[in-house]
């Protein structure tokens, strides 16, 4: 266990880190207020003060005192009279300067400047104010030569930027703008050159370029580009060394290895000087070949780790705020394969002067003696001076109470009126110091500081301190008392320190009480009580245990604790001293900590922390997760009721339940269900309370008065439900008046002159007591003060009549039973009950913006006579008739709602060329106000609707009749038809459109000319004055004759046609394998001869040569196969197939394959008779088999 004991240690250290101090002035400002004070500086600008010439020129000095001090400026040692320069000002109340240099050259307010602040009492300055002004200058105008090394030797790129101030900030870049890359062969030195320990062909490049970034203007100067060639000269004949012989070069020696040197510093040794607190930077670059690696050493001592960093790849040792420890011998050390360099730097540490004990503001009693210590350091020591008042103390009035010996200011029986500002000046060849301190004399009565009536908390045998913070001049004298100021607290157990502060060492129970602490002088006499309350500590009663448990098993630690009941506690867990894991298997209880689902991972050491405001206990316990052993098949059941409910922590408006889980069934309870009974309104009745955690096993019930509690509780794992537990016993909660007013409060009208106020009945429980009812009040909005109320029971409404028309009205409702009333109800508006509106919109106009189109606008009514909620404007509009004569008559009446107080809306899908008339009315919640005057108006033509009917008769072969009817929606005067109409073939390709005109007049028109057997699509429509009306389509086909439609028989669909194909490719497909056999023989065919033996001349047998079939003769004007059958002229008519085989063989011929798969057949059939009469004919002559396509196959 572990105990806070850390504040009382810092408020010890705390106050006797006071003690013996001489007396201050505090800061607290109603003390402040009365008191007299000298000038004190509290914010002036740096000494080194370097401004921007872009800007004006602030220069600080701020000061405070009693009176408010007044302030005057020095300029290079001489008055600065700010009043003749109207370029300077001076902020009010302080003593800041701004100088507006536009149009002014920033050079002429160069200087040095020093502030003085005084008043009556004294005199205090600032430092020394330089002022310098930043510059940036321009690179001077320079050409740099092309720089031609020879690889492998060392080069120095010289950078050498315009001086600035402050000085600038040096990279190397190229022409890109890209930082060149360095390493421990190229590296940039501290003046911004930069280095090659030696060069490569690579670092040949033509934008070597330095750059000069002044960071105070933040302005970038760019020095001209240098290029650099490296050149192998064992590689270059005397022609080409020839071209360079005007040239310097910068080494002419071969690029052999060699031994280190360094190119800086020189020489084996140099010395170098750092200010105390600056930043010390050692140097050593090295050239040599291989590369030379740079290592650090101290001849003497170690290098302060914290401060010590190596920059530049180990070329530069940078030690930050150097001290005089620092000081010694510093060595570098290059090293390469062949041999190691050594140079050694000799640091020296100068000091400006530094405080060891700046002067602190003395705060003296009339005869009193004090101390004026000025103590500073520096190498070398510094020279201490005084000033008084900022003039030296030699040439300042005589003063006997004052003696100056040194650094120190001795007083000894001041008096009133000797206040002073003193000014401790350190100084060396190095810098300065400049402090003021004042010595303020003063006469002043006691003052106690602490809070009155503060109350201090301890945890009982721990450090008890006790606060009397004063003031007064002389120092007041501090005494404490207990309780009824019997005797001083001086001694055990008590400890008074000089600064008036109580300690109790080891604070006990009886040290509880209240403390009086005064304060007294030679002047008067102050007093402040404050309070000890001694707690009792923090302990953890039962720690957490040490836990083997089964993974994917639970865990639950428990940690109860004991407190001081006043001390508001905070339980926190950890695991292995952090946070625990962001896991919902983590569980945290008040007393406890509950794992589930355990994994390996959660293996560990588990810390409870009980927190107070005042102090803590800690306990700690490790859990080890094994393996589950093997166990039998697991079943799983919903869990047992729990049991033995008791009812603890009985409060008027809740109860602490408790219970005993039933059996889990190997199923971890996750929720346990509370529910609850209420016998005196709800008589056997369960009803859901609330639901906690299955780790928990209490729960803080919250009750409504005036209910007969039962309860009982329901467990929930993941099987199911468990039967409810026993009933607890009953719990009786006292009736009170009620927490709340009824909801859902309405006020609204059933008629013109009622209001009805309703609202929704509470239930037994919202009425916390018998006797419920409902106080009702009214009272009409902005016109009445006093409520009107009445009292009911019973009911969820109340009817108010008598009240004017839709007037606003206030409504509350209250509940009240035997035992109070509820709280103040909300107010709520509601209306009374509406009229029918009185009067029709005037000024009723109507504009028509096209053919089914118009826009209706009316002057809304006055407010008062719609006499209820404004619903909006409702228009009614009915076609009369149309303006033609051929047009039915209608009386169809329409109506549009348009909400809101409108004044206008539009009326769409009207009837073209039509008479309209319509009439506007307003209406609200109650029903629609009288009608407006009927209005008329005529809408335009527009075009017309589809014609009636389209129907083609009397089709014959070269032409079809149309007729239609004229459209039922003529929409205006008919001025004709159109007619469009175009070819439609076999694959429903559209041929080009023809186009007809016809009169309004006609129903009817015969298309003369057409092709026969052609179908032809029609597209219709009719016209008017506005242009063509939609179009209506049909189709229809001109006829053919019988011994056309014969031969339009579509072959490709022919069972036949379709064999024959089949065949030809079967044959083919043996012939392939026929040759390939052939080809791999290297003979002929054995049914050679009995092929020869056939003489048919049209009969070509297959080629031995190439398998393929010989050509079919061509000499003889395409003579025909045998079998064939031509017409007498020579032609075939075109119903004969090209690609049939019918014809030449019954079924497909009676040809036939040897046994060697030779074609021993020919083509014998015989066509059946075809009818050769009519159509049109062909010039080709078909033939059996395409033998172009067959070679085509092979």
């Amino acid at each position: 266990m572990e105990r806070t004991r850390a504040r009382a240690t810092v408020f010890l250290m705390l106050f006797l880190g006071n003690l013996g101090n001489a007396l201050e002035v505090p800061l607290d400002p109603k003390v402040l207020e009365g008191l007299p004070q000298p000038p004190t500086i509290t914010h002036q600008s740096p000494k080194d003060y370097i401004i921007d010439p872009r800007e004006n020129i602030v220069i600080h000095c701020d000061a405070k005192g009693k009176p408010h001090p007044s302030f005057s400026w020095t300029r290079n040692g001489t008055h600065f009279d700010i009043d003749q320069d109207p370029k300077v000002t001076m902020r009010p109340h302080s003593g800041t300067l701004v100088v507006d240099i536009s149009g002014e050259k920033v050079e002429s307010y160069e200087g040095v400047y020093q502030c003085t602040a005084r008043n009556e009492h004294g005199t205090a300055v600032s430092n020394n104010i330089v002022i310098r002004q930043s510059r940036s200058p321009l690179w001077s105008k320079e050409r740099n030569e092309p720089i031609i090394v020879q690889e492998g030797v060392s080069l120095v790129l010289q950078c050498r930027p315009p001086a600035g101030l402050p000085p600038p900030i040096i990279f190397w870049m190229d022409i890109n703008f890209q930082r060149l890359p360095q390493s421990s062969r190229v590296s940039q030195a501290l003046n911004g050159d930069l280095y090659f320990s030696n060069v490569l062909k690579e670092d040949s490049r033509n934008d070597y370029i330095c750059y000069a970034r002044f960071p105070h203007t933040q302005t970038i100067q760019q020095k001209q580009p240098i290029t650099v060639t490296v050149v192998n000269l064992d590689a270059i004949n005397e022609t080409v060394a020839a071209l360079y012989n005007e040239t310097d070069f910068l080494s002419d020696g071969s690029a052999e290895e060699r031994r280190p040197t360094f190119l800086i510093p020189s020489g084996s040794s140099s010395s170098k000087m750092v200010l105390r607190g600056q930043v010390l930077e050692l140097e050593c670059i090295a050239e040599g070949l291989p590369t030379p690696e740079v290592s650090w050493s101290k001849v003497s001592g170690e290098f302060p780790a914290k401060r010590t960093s190596f920059l530049h790849f180990q070329k530069t040792l940078r030690i930050v705020d150097v001290s005089e420890s620092d000081a010694g011998e510093y060595r570098c050390t290059a090293r390469n394969r062949l041999a190691s360099v050594h140079h050694t730097i000799r640091v020296t540490v100068k000091a400006a002067p530094y405080w060891i004990s700046a002067p602190r503001n003395l705060v003296l009693a009339p005869r009193e003696r004090g101390n004026l210590i000025c103590r500073a350091s520096g190498t070398p020591k510094p020279t201490i001076t005084w000033a008084m008042n900022g003039i030296p103390i030699e040439n300042s009035p005589k003063d006997p109470s004052r003696k100056v010996e040194g650094d120190t200011i001795i007083f000894e029986e001041v008096q009133t009126g000797s206040s002073a500002v003193y000014q401790c000046h350190a100084s060396n060849e190095y810098g300065y110091l400049l402090s003021n301190a004042f010595v303020n004399v003063l006469s002043e009565t006691p003052r106690v500081l602490t809070p009155a009536n503060k109350v201090y908390q301890v945890i009982r045998n721990n450090h008890a301190l006790l606060d009397c913070s004063s003031f007064g001049s002389p120092i007041p004298k501090i005494t404490w008392f207990k309780d009824s100021r019997s005797s001083t607290l001086d001694g055990d157990p008590y400890v008074l320190h000089e600064n008036g502060t109580l300690e109790i060492h080891v604070a006990q129970a009886l040290n509880s009480g209240k403390y009086t602490c005064v304060a007294r002088n030679s002047l008067g006499i102050s007093e402040n009580h404050v309070y000890l309350e001694v707690k009792e500590p923090t302990r953890i009663l039962k720690q957490p245990e040490y836990k083997v448990v089964q993974r994917n098993r639970n865990v639950v630690f428990e940690c109860k604790v004991k407190h001081d009941p006043s001390l508001i506690p905070t339980m926190t867990w950890v695991k292995d001293n952090g946070e625990l894991p962001d896991d919902e298997r983590f569980v945290v209880d008040s007393d406890s900590l509950t794992i589930t689902d355990v994994t390996e991972n959660d293996a560990g050491t588990y810390t409870c922390i009980m927190v107070t405001t005042l102090d803590q206990d800690s306990a700690s316990a490790e859990l080890t997760v094994v393996e589950a052993a093997p166990t039998p098949a697991i079943v799983y059941e919903q869990p047992d009721p729990p049991t033995d409910l008791e009812l603890t922590d009985q409060k008027p408006r809740s109860v602490q339940l408790t219970w005993i889980p039933g059996d889990e069934h190997n199923s971890p309870i996750r929720i346990f269900l509370i529910q609850y009974a209420d016998s005196l309104h709800h008589h056997g009745h369960w009803h859901n309370l609330t639901m906690v955690p299955g780790t928990k096993t209490t729960a803080h019930l919250k009750l409504s008065p005036y209910v007969h509690y039962t309860f009982r509780v329901l467990a929930l794992n993941d099987v199911g439900l468990s039967n409810p537990s026993l009933p607890s016993r009953m719990y009786k909660t006292n009736p009170s008046a009620p927490d709340e007013n009824p909801s859902g409060v309405d006020g609204f009208g059933t008629e013109h002159d009622n209001l009805v106020i309703s609202w929704k009945p509470m239930s037994g429980h919202q009425a916390n007591g018998p006797g419920l009812q409902y106080k009702v009040m009214w009272r009409q909005k902005d016109v009445d003060k006093e409520w009107t109320s009445v009292t009911v029971a019973n009911v969820s409404k109340f009817m108010v009549s008598g009240t004017p028309t839709f007037t606003p009205y206030e409504v509350q409702v209250q509940a009240i039973n035997d035992y109070g009333i509820g709280p103040e109800p909300a107010v709520v508006t509601g209306h009374s009950g509406e009229d029918l509106p009185m009067q029709a919109p005037d000024n009723v106009q109507v504009l028509v913006l096209n053919s089914s189109l118009a826009e209706v606008h009316w002057e809304p009514v006055p407010p008062k006579t719609v006499r209820g909620r404004l619903k909006g404007y409702k228009v009614y509009y009915w076609r009369e008739r149309s303006l033609h004569k051929h047009n039915p008559h209608h009386v169809e009446q329409q109506v549009l709602t348009f909400s809101g107080n409108k004044s206008h809306g539009m009326l769409p899908g009207l009837q073209p060329y039509s008479l309209y008339l319509f009439n506007v009315r307003v209406f609200n919640g109650k029903g629609e106000g009288p009608a407006s005057s009927n209005q008329q108006f005529e809408t335009p033509e527009g075009v017309p609707g589809r014609p009636s009917f389209l129907r083609i008769t009397n089709p014959n072969l070269d032409s079809l009749t149309l007729e239609w009817g004229p459209p039922y929606d003529r929409n205006g005067r008919l001025t004709g038809y159109t007619l469009k109409y175009q070819t439609v073939n076999i694959s429903n390709e559209l041929g080009p459109v023809e186009e007809l005109a016809l009169p309004a007049n006609e129903t009817s028109v015969t298309l003369l000319n057409l092709k026969y057997s052609t179908r032809y699509k029609f597209y219709f429509n009719a016209k008017t004055g506005q242009g063509a009306g939609p179009v209506v389509t049909e189709e229809a086909a001109t006829i053919m004759d019988e011994a056309m439609a014969a031969r339009q028989v579509d072959i490709a669909t022919q069972g036949w046609f379709i064999g024959l194909m089949c065949a030809i490719a079967l044959l083919i497909l043996v012939l392939l394998i026929i040759c390939f056999i052939q080809r791999n023989k290297g003979g002929k065919y054995p049914v050679k001869e009995k092929e020869d033996a056939h003489t048919d001349p049209e009969f070509q047998p297959m080629k031995e040569d190439d398998c393929t079939f010989g050509e079919y003769s061509d000499t003889e004007d395409h003579k025909p196969l045998k079998g064939s059958r031509t017409p007498s002229n020579g032609t075939v008519h075109r119903d004969n197939s090209d690609d049939s085989l019918v014809d030449y063989g019954g079924d497909g011929g009676d040809g036939q394959f040897n046994e060697d798969g030779s074609f021993i057949g020919q083509y014998s059939g015989k066509s059946s008779a075809r009818d050769t009469a009519g159509g049109h004919e062909s010039s080709e002559a078909p033939s059996p088999v395409n033998t172009s396509a067959m070679n085509s196959f092979v």
